[in-house]
């Protein structure tokens, strides 16, 4: 049975890197599910196919809602293979708290670049996952990579606080911004401005042309004030028009400078850092499952909650008492 098993892992592996889009779909498909022989098969998979990865280049877009993320990765996807690049887009959408559902429309609204045989678009739900990415979204990445897709971008759910976890999975983190001036920036958290590497200021065309030019100097202003990430990379202001496809010679220069400033070594110890970052999210993820799924932990939880709802007691109190519950070092309560 394991034999069989691993046989059609290996058959699968060798259907992803021959560039099979059906194949690549299933072992999507693998890596997203959360049954735990699926979870097994998935590890063995990736483990086949990481010699096949690293090669691409892998950018983040985030930006406001409103501010066309979908319209300048379609556009920006298009002008990549008119130059002979292979794109793939993880478009993680909005999952809803209640309900945990998701529209998935990002092939609808990226249309016509759903069509070209050079692009891959895979919409996933972002769940309950901090960073306005899915779980696997790392793990998808590499699976496109080993494809043969040499450009990878990651199109968050939009901006906060907690979508910095993009920049921990990517080479380039651009943030998307309105021709508004620079008074936009005040409605952003800090945090997400200092990480972005590139900065765009989209829709500039028609009679936002002149508002675009005005609203890109006052970025560059505001910049200024921040720490820069790197004393290497002066973060760069551009402006595209999505519509008209304009500027997206400037972006693709830009993200070429950076991984020419970043060089081979200093990319590679960005990557090793991702990494790193990656494995101790999982233990973290891992822990936080098998903690809720833990009898003990699991006859007391609700009460627990109650309590700390109430006032009855202190949420450390009772984080306290349920961690001493999960590794065994208070008695079980019938």
């Amino acid at each position: 049975m394991r034999q069989t098993q691993s046989s059609n892992i290996e058959q699968l592996a060798e259907q992803v890197v021959a560039g099979d889009r059906r194949a690549l779909a299933r072992a999507i498909t693998l890596v997203e599910s959360t049954r735990p022989d699926h979870r097994a098969s998935a590890d063995a998979l990736l483990a086949q196919l990481l010699p096949e990865t690293g090669k691409a280049v892998r950018l983040g877009i985030s930006g406001v809602p409103g501010v066309g993320k979908s319209t300048f990765i379609e556009a920006f996807g298009l002008y990549l293979i008119e130059q002979g690049r292979r794109v793939a887009v993880l478009a993680v959408d909005p999952s809803s708290r209640r309900a945990g559902g998701s529209i998935l429309g990002d092939k609808t609204r990226m249309e016509l670049l759903s069509r070209s045989p050079d692009a891959f678009i895979r919409p996933s739900p972002a769940g309950r996952s901090l960073g306005g990415v899915a779980r696997r979204t790392r793990e998808v990445l590499l699976l496109c990579e080993a494809a043969g897709y040499d450009v990878g971008i990651v199109e968050t759910v939009g901006v906060g606080q907690s979508e910095t976890a993009v920049a921990e999975m990517v080479d380039l983190f651009a943030l998307l911004l309105l021709p508004g001036g620079g008074d936009e920036l005040q409605g952003i958290k800090k945090g997400i401005v200092e990480l972005a590497e590139l900065v765009v200021v989209n829709k500039a065309d028609g009679d936002m042309q002149a508002a675009a030019r005005r609203a890109a100097a006052e970025y560059r202003s505001a910049l200024r004030m921040l720490r820069p990430l790197s004393a290497d990379w002066q973060v760069p202001v551009l402006q595209v028009s999505s519509t008209e496809h304009r500027g997206f010679a400037e972006v693709w220069a830009a993200v070429q400078r950076h991984r020419e400033v970043l060089g081979e070594a200093g990319l590679a110890s960005r990557r090793a850092a991702q990494a790193k970052a990656w494995m101790w999210s999982e233990i973290e993820e891992e822990l936080r499952s098998r903690f809720a799924a833990a009898p003990a932990v699991a006859a007391r939880l609700a009460e627990a909650e109650a309590a700390v709802a109430a006032g009855r007691t202190t949420p450390a109190a009772a984080a306290q008492e349920l961690l001493g519950r999960f590794l065994g070092e208070a008695p079980s309560r019938d």
